[in-house]
């Protein structure tokens, strides 16, 4: 058994997807159907994230999130909040190789200097 697919659930479909493709650099596996997406790696073998369109908004701390690895981690947040990320406030501690991100739809997420 292995984990395929990562499924975010999310209200405004049409930007987290635009989001999520651009920030992983993924692409749909299929076409989108309305209000689901597959999105795969184009290059490996990483698991698969998808997104399913829901009517009621994230509500509390997410009980899941991402780790993004990176060597550049700098770059990669200026790029993130570019695709429309916003930064989680919060104090940084001394010593923390991470910083931590929301999506379009508020889904906490960390770029880990890695």
């Amino acid at each position: 058994m292995r984990i395929g697919s990562v499924v975010i659930d999310c209200t405004d479909f049409a930007a987290m997807a635009r989001f999520w493709q651009e920030a992983l650099r993924y692409v749909p596996r299929e076409a989108p159907e309305e209000g689901w997406v597959v999105l795969c790696d184009p290059h490996g073998p990483n698991v698969n994230v998808s997104l399913q369109q829901v009517r009621e908004p994230r509500v509390g701390k997410n009980r899941l999130h991402f780790d993004l690895y990176t060597a550049d981690p700098e770059a990669e947040v200026e790029r993130l909040l570019t695709l429309g990320a916003t930064r989680h406030p919060r104090t940084v501690e001394p010593g923390e190789d991470f910083t931590v991100l929301a999506d379009p739809d508020g889904n906490l997420f960390c770029v880990v200097d890695k």
